[in-house]
Formats: C-alpha cells, sequence, structure tokens
C-alpha cells in the first residue's frame, strides 16, 4: 500500500456560530490544508497518482474558499465553518475525484495555526 500526501494553503475569514469565546467574532487563519490518499497499485512508470494532479484537484476545492468569509460560502451557511466541518467537507469533495485515478482517500487535515488542527477519515 502507498500513501501520497499533498499540502496546499488558503486564507480564509470565519465565525464560529454558537461558540461562546473568541472565535464567535469575526477573525481570519492561514489555513494548511494536508491531503492523504493510498493505492495499492502503481501505473506503468511507477506512480500511483501525480503530485502535481492531487495537488490541482485539491487547489479546485479550496479555490472558493480562498480569501472568503466562509460563513457566506456554502455548505458553511448551514454549518459552522469549524476545521472539524471544514476537514470532511474537504474530504467528501475530494473523493470522487481521488477515486477517478484508482486511489483511495485516506484523510484530510486542516491547521488553523501552526499548533492547531482537526483530521477527517472514514
Amino acid at each position: 500500500m502507498y500513501d501520497l500526501m499533498i499540502e496546499t494553503q488558503f486564507a480564509a475569514a470565519h465565525q464560529l456560530r454558537g461558540y461562546k469565546g473568541k472565535c464567535e467574532s469575526l477573525h481570519g487563519h492561514n489555513w494548511r490544508v494536508q491531503v492523504t490518499v493510498s493505492s495499492d497499485k502503481l501505473n506503468d512508470i511507477g506512480m500511483a497518482l501525480d503530485f502535481h494532479d492531487l495537488k490541482a484537484m485539491t487547489v479546485e476545492v479550496t479555490m472558493p474558499l480562498d480569501h472568503a468569509f466562509l460563513n457566506e460560502v456554502f455548505p458553511f451557511t448551514e454549518i459552522n465553518p469549524s476545521s472539524e466541518n471544514i476537514a470532511k467537507w474537504m474530504y467528501e469533495s475530494l473523493k470522487k475525484k481521488v477515486e477517478s485515478h484508482q486511489c483511495n482517500m485516506t484523510s484530510v487535515t486542516v491547521w488553523e495555526n501552526e499548533t492547531a488542527s482537526a483530521t477527517y477519515y472514514e
């Protein structure tokens, strides 16, 4: 089995609805995203998935979030734009794209800052 991981970043603001504390106020982060996929097969040139392709898929998913107020971007108009919910949404958004390349989603980790992250996996 092979695991492949890429990282990317986006900048965005959010407010946590119903939260009692500083994060209830509008604030922003330079979010870091780690995407990990797995495969038990390699193609004829010895690759499971080109890192460039995985990064492009991830950037496509994060593009609507970059420099946005997340509370105004679906589905975060309906659910809190917490790190946990962002990680799950990204995982689900990437899953079909990755599977079309004969790989499986393993996990998505979303970092709010250098010391705090949330990971989603099935």
